[in-house]
């Protein structure tokens, strides 16, 4: 035998045995992590690891993981409500769906406002954060280096120094999209910044799964929240028009619904700071108060199960008067689209709102084919001449999911978001209200035949969806 031929043999038995390793920790880890991966997904990390392993291995190791194990909840038990006339509404029945996936029951809400544009919400904003005598407690995707940005510190600095106790957690990827904001004169005013997975230092931990979340808490009696990152374009955008405001939708609440964000906070900053998980509140009751209900629906890898997408899903399923939704990226996953098609197709009116155009050019694109699908079914599309970044969603008049996840596969299935479920009926239709004034400036969508190219890249973007 030459030295060729051993070596090449050398080779061939080193590349079989990373591929054999490889393919080993995949099984591993689908068998013993609660993963449900998209078969589509899934065969594409056995051929990536099969072809090149040297490669994929390592990615697979920062960006393969889709649940934590470990943080989910017990199961609570089940939960029936009943309306009056004895028959189970629509919100009746999110909520026995929410309890079954070990979501904390839905408990009374008091002097919601829903912020009609950045005006309305930047005031509130400021508003809470001048008021807290206490605690402050802010999570964000991206706390920004501009102008607003700063001003938000300054007043966290502020009142940090007034002796109200002051946490911001801040995504670890998202502090860069931001510009990098000075978390050193935050921490010397006594601000408490926790990073949440910090991009460099953290990909055993998950990489590829960051924190969306978006609230603030003030004295742990107050709560702000929705799709607004703090940075200049989610208010009012910059004087003389080079960053027009784009239209988000947050709102901002009382009442025991806000201990429920309290403990969801609790428990990402125990994660982030690597202390130790604070216990579960008391289970509340949703039958005892004619109080309007609500629900914090919190998904990602610390839920056993996709909550804001199993809700979604069966929603569109139980829908019998309509479905209104706006969302600045639609990228659905198929189970989603035939849903909403379904829907459609059995005569529901279902609208959904989107800009013509977003900040996220490879999102638009993998956007048509589900919007071609849903043409044909029959579903309304609409597209704002302005960037429109607001989640919301509305089935009937019993079920309102507003906050921070889009109707894409990176927040259904990767992402930690935080959505909240509102169940009042009146509630319901002012979010509806404010959808539809969106959807009053918008054009239809008339879906065209793409060309081969046009398809051939289309195809490629959706392969990478669960990265857009």
């Amino acid at each position: 035998m030459t030295l060729d031929i051993f070596f090449d043999r050398y080779l061939i038995t080193i590349h079989a045995i990373v591929v054999a390793i490889g393919l080993v920790l995949y099984v591993t880890a689908a068998r013993a992590l609660p993963q449900r991966r998209d078969p589509s997904a899934a065969i594409a990390w056995v051929v990536a690891l099969t072809l090149l392993p040297y490669v994929a291995l390592p990615l697979y190791f920062m960006f393969g993981s889709r649940k934590v194990p470990g943080r989910q909840r017990p199961a609570l038990e089940r939960v029936t409500v009943v309306r009056s006339n004895g028959v189970e509404d629509l919100g009746a029945w999110s909520q026995r769906l929410a309890a079954a996936m070990s979501l904390a029951h839905a408990v009374p809400y008091e002097r919601l406002r829903i912020h009609a544009d950045g005006h309305q919400a930047l005031h509130a904003l400021r508003e809470l954060i001048t008021s807290a005598q206490h605690s402050i407690d802010l999570c964000t995707f991206v706390l920004a280096r501009d102008a607003l940005g700063r001003e938000i510190a300054a007043r966290l600095m502020e009142r940090a120094r007034a002796g109200v106790k002051v946490r911001v957690l801040l995504d670890g990827f998202g502090v860069w999209l931001g510009g990098g904001v000075d978390l050193g004169s935050l921490r010397a005013a006594g601000v408490e910044v926790v990073k949440f997975v910090p991009a460099l230092r953290s990909a055993v931990r998950g990489l590829n799964l960051r924190n969306h979340r978006k609230m603030l808490l003030i004295d742990g009696e107050r709560l702000w929240a929705g799709g607004r990152n703090l940075a200049v374009e989610y208010f009012e955008g910059e004087p003389g028009g080079r960053r027009p405001p784009w239209h988000d939708l947050t709102f901002d609440l009382a009442g025991p619904l806000v201990r429920q964000a309290r403990h969801r906070f609790d428990l990402d900053w125990a994660y982030a700071s690597h202390r130790p998980a604070p216990a579960a509140v008391p289970a509340g009751s949703s039958t005892a108060s004619n109080a309007p209900l609500g629900q914090l629906v919190p998904s990602g890898p610390d839920q056993l199960d996709d909550t804001v997408h199993a809700l979604l899903v069966s929603a569109a399923f139980m829908a019998r008067e309509r479905i209104v939704a706006v969302t600045p990226y639609f990228v659905p996953d198929s189970t989603l689209t035939m849903a909403l098609s379904l829907a459609a197709r059995r005569g529901v009116p279902v609208d959904l709102v989107l800009p013509v155009r977003s900040n996220h050019r490879l999102a638009d694109v993998a956007r048509y084919r589900p919007l071609r699908d849903l043409g044909r079914a029959g579903v309304r599309i609409w597209l704002t001449p302005h960037m429109v970044h607001a989640k919301a969603i509305v089935v009937d008049d019993g079920l309102a999911l507003v906050g921070s996840a889009n109707l894409d596969a990176r927040s259904l299935f990767l992402n930690y978001e935080l959505m909240a479920a509102f169940y009042d009926r009146d509630d319901v239709r002012r979010f509806a209200d404010w959808i539809e004034g969106e959807r009053r400036s918008a054009s239809v969508y008339r879906a065209k035949p793409p060309t081969l190219l046009r398809d051939l890249a289309e195809g490629l973007v959706l392969w990478l969806a669960f990265q857009l």
